[in-house]
């Protein structure tokens, strides 16, 4: 294995390999896991009291926290670019709402420098950009926001880890949210939800060996509806041991709206692979779904660009649509270079998202990387 295992070359050698999770851990870190640094930050606000629930992205919040890409060992030679991406997406959504960036301290100059004075960076020590998957899961509960820390460790030990897995903890600490434990090893990027107790997850992500060894479905489900409240399941089957995540849902299908989701579609034309035969396999799922309140599920697809097209490469590249970002003021969607495509991906938000801009940004970078705006970016809802 060589020294530099970036994410995109542990994806390509997963694809071609069918790898065991476990025997890929690595133990490096990018940067001295210091404490924050920054004077304390007000505490979340307080809503009406209730019982525990799991809102939808699409609700209102106080902020998005984002992560600064620390490591080499990861990225190599593709770090700058990638920084890139990280950075005008930070200046994107800062435009619209306010956007804390997580840095490693001695990192944190030249992320205010990339990023601009809209965003307010914070000397946390990171890893990695994936604060989708490294942050808590944010709930409200009792008038409150408060936080489930799902044990993050790097995707069942595919990737170092050893500052991102303090990531949760430590954000619960800078914002004063009550952190709720749960013997579950899981990622944010793992559940999709429309805000009315309806979850969606992939199988393959949450029920693993490499994260929760010895549960069945089962046991996973009721912990699942035990910390975010939640109180109906939509298991889709998803993939394992092909990418880093096991096949998130947040790159396969998301809510659009109470009782609509979207779906990934393959371009046409092309072969049958793993991915397109677990968008047919949650496509007759979710086409036979009811949400917890009973009602159908209305399915659209959006088609993935052709790939002719597109202006990013490489065997990890994530093309699908599905991994955008639903802010307060605005929509973020990845800007694949496919004008028709793009065009039409935008119009799809549109119909759902009114009132809130669409903004496409070329991440092509992170894509490179196996991931999008979604696993870029991580809310933290505002109540009342």
């Amino acid at each position: 294995m060589p020294d530099a295992l970036s994410r995109r070359t542990l994806i390509r050698s997963l694809a071609a390999a069918g790898a065991g999770v476990g025997a890929l851990t690595l133990g490096l870190t990018a940067c001295d896991p210091n404490g924050i640094e920054d004077p304390e930050a007000p505490a979340v606000p307080t809503g009406t009291p209730g019982p525990r629930r799991f809102g939808a992205e699409w609700e209102k919040h106080l902020r998005t926290v984002m992560s600064w890409p620390a490591s080499e060992t990861v990225w190599g030679d593709q770090l700058p670019d990638v920084r890139r991406d990280v950075a005008g997406l930070a200046r994107a959504i800062s435009a619209r709402e306010p956007v804390v960036l997580m840095a490693c301290p001695e990192q944190a100059d030249a992320a205010r420098k990339a990023c601009g004075s809209a965003v307010e960076v914070v000397p946390i020590a990171v890893d990695d950009l994936w604060a989708r998957d490294t942050l808590p899961v944010f709930v409200e509960e009792g008038g409150k926001v408060k936080g489930v820390d799902f044990n993050f460790n790097g995707w069942g030990g595919k990737q170092q880890r050893g500052n991102d897995s303090k990531v949760a903890r430590a954000v619960l600490e800078k914002y004063g949210v009550e952190r709720i434990e749960t013997r579950l090893v899981s990622e944010g990027g793992s559940f999709e939800t429309d805000g009315r107790g309806t979850l969606m997850v992939t199988e393959s992500s949450v029920v693993n060996d490499n994260r929760n060894p010895g549960m069945s479905r089962d046991q996973v489900e009721a912990e699942l509806k035990k910390v975010l409240g939640v109180t109906k399941v939509i298991w889709l089957a998803g993939v394992k041991g092909k990418d880093i995540t096991d096949a998130h849902v947040d790159c396969l299908t998301r809510f659009a709206a109470p009782g609509v989701v979207l779906l990934d579609q393959a371009f046409p034309g092309g072969p049958a692979d793993v991915w397109s035969r677990a968008a047919d396999q949650a496509r007759g799922v979710l086409r036979g779904a009811t949400d917890a309140t009973g009602k159908k599920l209305q399915v659209i697809e959006l088609q993935q660009p052709d790939p002719d097209r597109i202006t990013g490469r490489g065997d990890a590249f994530v093309s699908s649509y599905m991994n955008f970002y639903i802010g307060t003021k605005g929509v973020y969607l990845p800007k694949f270079g496919d004008d028709r495509a793009d065009t039409r991906a935008q119009q799809t938000l549109k119909q759902y998202f009114p009132d809130r801009e669409i903004v496409p940004v070329k991440i092509d970078a992170i894509a490179a990387g196996g991931g999008g705006i979604h696993c870029a970016t991580h809310d933290i809802p505002a109540l009342g």
